[in-house]
């Protein structure tokens, strides 16, 4: 998956500074007795393996090869694409006691809580794990890092990025997530060296880009540089001023947004920024927003990170190369 986090790439698409937005809550009618019944029918299906091709070809292998520790996998993840995760967690605890010296199996437990929600019970799988097996794997110390930056845990999570590192030490992804960490605790000279190196191994890292041209938000040139990099001139201008959002400099960020709206005047994020702004400082949109564009942000988005980069997540289920 890749590492881009979860999300993280949402500013560069439409939705603003914010790293990730809630979900609406469903104001659907309840259903009706024999639809419910129907409903229930087809979601049971999909638990015993029916409702899906791939789930009911990986139940019936394992049914045949009990051992085969791949297809184990192979199963949570695919009930994790499908968005089952209460199921995943249900199969990787039993994989888990069937195979407690695996590294890939307890990476996917903890997934499968952090995909519920339950982020501190798959740190502390993830930590347990770790401390009995230093040196499985650096891709257990990279996602603790990762489930710890989501719980806000800086300092925790920079000790796991390190010691993922201390395995992997050429490893880009790691670098960036450790970049990503020190932005966050606002050591930006630790944060820029970090992330320079990474991009010095892979200069196509959207992720490691995006963040160093946040770390770089004081110097605007050296910072569009770096967005510039990633898309257009009116989405770098546009993540310049979510930067500048991010640090309070509000008038700033107008001036970036509304070349951002010169470029393209129908940019969807630069927009909604210019929204957020002006609800932020309390001054008017200093550039009209047509009718049926984006109108504004909610408020309690405001605590949110308004980042577009973060964390680096490999097509794997662990951290990129």
């Amino acid at each position: 998956m890749r590492i881009l986090a979860p999300a993280a790439a949402a500013l560069l698409l439409s939705t603003g500074c914010v790293h990730r937005s809630g979900s609406l809550g469903s104001s659907t009618a309840p259903v009706a007795g024999v639809t419910a019944t129907f409903h229930r029918h087809i979601a049971n299906a999909v638990d015993a393996g029916e409702g899906d091709l791939a789930i009911a070809g990986l139940r019936r292998k394992l049914a045949l090869e009990p051992a085969n520790l791949a297809v184990r996998l192979q199963l949570i993840r695919r009930y994790l694409e499908l968005g089952f995760a209460d199921l995943a967690v249900e199969h990787a605890r039993l994989a888990v006691e069937k195979f407690p010296e695996s590294a890939e199996v307890h990476i996917e437990l903890a997934r499968s809580l952090r995909a519920l929600g339950l982020r501190r019970q798959a740190a502390e799988t993830l930590e347990s794990f770790f401390r009995e097996h230093p040196k499985a794997s650096a891709e257990v110390p990279a996602w603790l890092g990762i489930i710890r930056d989501e719980l806000g845990q800086w300092p925790q999570g920079e000790a796991a990025h390190r010691a993922a590192l201390a395995l992997e030490p050429n490893k880009a992804s790691l670098l960036n997530n450790l970049g990503y960490n020190l932005l966050r605790q606002g050591r930006l000279e630790e944060a820029r060296q970090v992330l320079e190196r990474a991009l010095s191994l892979n200069p196509d890292s959207r992720a490691a880009r995006n963040n160093l041209g946040t770390v770089l938000a004081a110097q605007r040139e050296a910072a569009l540089e770096q967005f510039r990099r990633t898309g257009d001139p009116a989405t770098a201008h546009n993540n310049l001023a979510c930067a500048l959002i991010e640090q309070g400099r509000y008038a700033e960020a107008r001036k970036e947004l509304e070349i951002a709206l010169g470029y393209n005047r129908n940019h969807p994020a630069a927009l909604a920024n210019l929204k957020l702004v002006a609800e932020l400082d309390g001054q008017p949109p200093s550039v009209s927003v047509r009718k049926g564009q984006p109108k504004g942000i909610s408020r309690v988005l405001r605590a949110a990170w308004r980042s577009f980069a973060g964390v680096e997540k490999t097509e794997s289920r662990g951290p990129s190369p």
